[in-house]
């Protein structure tokens, strides 16, 4: 005989319409607020604050803009991020932490339970947008553009400002910059300790997300970048500077169960985000696209959804001027998209795959300042790019070894000694960092003709004779090994003559890059007689 207690019919009917409701998502409510001039606030306008009209303010979906008042409403849901577009002629303010004020969360029931806290409950309909004039803008943009920083601890934050960041200070002339995603290696509470060093930089910094920038526990893609967003704000959204517009995207989707756990790809409501925000763009500026996954994929892997990435292709292919910018392999490339990866435009798609601040993860021996060498397995030292834009829509792309004061732009190998009169099947290896299929690279000895030399699909040797001095130290050299050195898609052979004269030779070689003209290396090798 079941002893528990009947619960009335009226009271059964109470409790299932209570459970109906619990188990019903928040109704989209209206976001109101006001786009004004900085009238020396940083957190809303005052009644009397010249509000500014035409002002762009997305949920991450629909576009809005503000009235000749400066006034503006639109719908959001739990978890949303409203955030404005910043105009192309104005600047936000900072928030606290230094990074730009564009952007508020509207989450009233918050973030799951996350290790990093995600986001916190907040339901307030009210966003003011804060802006500044530019005043006279120069006639090209110069930004600063950082691979995966990706420090896992402190001591890694210390090597990314030390060698990264520290050297830039008061010595760049950039406006604006941006880090492609791994901000961090998973764990997320280093996040004010990497802005604190990267807004010593006083520019604007815009921050893509990574596989490494996951909540790990949040179980789905839903909520998996909700740490991130507690601190960065959106992860797709758009940003206009004069000579060129600028769209975030997050490409990294959660796949619970399936390995590696993710795979490149975008969602519908970032697609509904890109058919609002693309039309008003000015076409004769560049339009560059940011994101973490490259749109392209290593050969026999599937890392990108093709579907997505042609979906996108066909919202871009009538822009004339188009750059992606991609990060995540720890190596640099370019690639060229053409019809066999979806792309139909008038001219190929460039996308440059950008080598890591960080490297090779912060591996390698340490050198005198203390600062692991992090050399990438395609052998490119770690370091930064940096993008010029013309108002035109033409663009100079540069890559700069950290803290190389020569700004090396070809690594050199050769033997140190040969034999006179050996059959010449020994050669120099120039690992040019920004070479492409076309790139033109020469080279001679001894003030001789110049001979070109020949691309060289295999790994640098440079670093397997680290890999082979890792291998034979009785100790371990660091904290982390150097990479297994994998072929590098931009390195170029030509075989050592050993008819020349007993003695030193020295070795030239030059390269046409394709926006710094000719860059240059040189190094030497020794002729030895030699008995049987």
């Amino acid at each position: 005989m079941n002893s528990s207690k009947r619960i009335s019919p009226p009271t059964l009917c109470l409790l299932a319409v209570a459970s109906l409701f619990v188990h019903l998502p928040l109704r989209a409510a209206t976001l109101h607020g006001r786009v004004c001039l900085d009238a020396g606030t940083t957190a809303s306008c005052p009644q009397k604050a010249q509000g500014v009209a035409d002002v762009a303010i997305s949920n991450g979906r629909e576009v809005v803009r503000s009235d000749g008042e400066g006034r503006y409403s639109i719908k959001v849901a739990d978890g949303d991020t409203v955030f404005a577009i910043k105009p192309a002629n104005m600047a936000f303010s900072d928030r606290s932490n230094g990074l730009p004020r564009f952007w508020q969360h509207y989450a009233p029931n918050g973030s799951p339970k996350l290790k990093y806290g995600g986001i916190a409950p907040s339901s307030s309909l009210q966003f003011d947008v804060a802006l500044r004039p530019l005043g006279k803008v120069p006639g090209a943009l110069d930004m600063l553009v950082f691979g995966d920083p990706q420090p896992k601890s402190l001591k890694d934050v210390g090597y990314y400002d030390r060698d990264i960041v520290a050297p830039l200070v008061g010595h760049s002339n950039a406006r604006l910059g941006i880090s492609l995603g791994d901000i961090a290696s998973d764990d997320l509470s280093l996040y004010p300790a990497i802005n604190a060093v990267t807004t010593r930089l006083h520019q604007p910094w815009l921050h893509v997300p990574g596989n490494h920038d996951v909540d790990v526990d949040a179980g789905g893609d839903a909520h998996a970048l909700d740490s991130f967003r507690n601190i960065y704000g959106p992860d797709t959204y758009a940003w206009l500077e004069p000579q060129a517009s600028f769209i975030v995207l997050d490409d990294v989707v959660m796949t619970p169960g399936k390995a590696p756990g993710y795979i490149g790809g975008f969602r519908d409501e970032q697609f509904t985000f890109l058919e609002s925000v693309l039309p008003m763009l000015d076409r004769n500026r560049l339009l560059v696209l940011s994101m973490h996954i490259p749109l392209f994929e290593p050969t026999g892997k599937d890392t990108f959804r093709d579907a997505d990435r042609e979906r996108l292709f066909a919202l871009i292919k009538d822009f004339p001027h188009v750059l992606v910018l991609s990060a995540h392999s720890h190596a640099q490339q370019h690639w060229f998209h053409d019809a066999s990866t979806g792309w139909h435009g008038a001219q190929p798609l460039h996308e440059f795959n950008v080598g890591a601040a960080c490297g090779a993860f912060w591996s390698g021996v340490k050198d005198a300042a203390g600062i692991p060498a992090s050399t990438m397995s395609d052998g490119t030292p770690n370091g930064y790019a940096t993008l010029h834009v013309e108002a035109d829509g033409r663009y100079a792309l540069a890559y700069h070894p950290a803290r190389d004061p020569a700004d090396t732009q070809i690594g050199l190998h050769a033997p140190k000694v040969l034999r006179k009169g050996a059959y010449p099947a020994w050669g120099v290896y120039a690992n040019m960092w920004m070479g492409m299929v076309d790139t033109r690279i020469e080279y001679r000895v001894d003030n001789g003709p110049w001979k070109p030399m020949t691309r060289a699909a295999q790994p640098d040797p440079a670093l397997l004779a680290e890999n082979m001095r890792d291998d034979a130290a009785p100790h371990l050299r660091g904290y982390d090994r150097s990479p297994e050195a994998t072929p590098s898609p931009h390195l170029w052979r030509g075989a050592l003559p050993t008819d020349l004269a007993v003695g030193e030779h020295r070795i030239e070689v030059r390269a046409q890059d394709r926006w710094r003209g000719e860059v240059s290396a040189t190094t030497r090798y020794r002729l030895e007689d030699a008995k049987p």
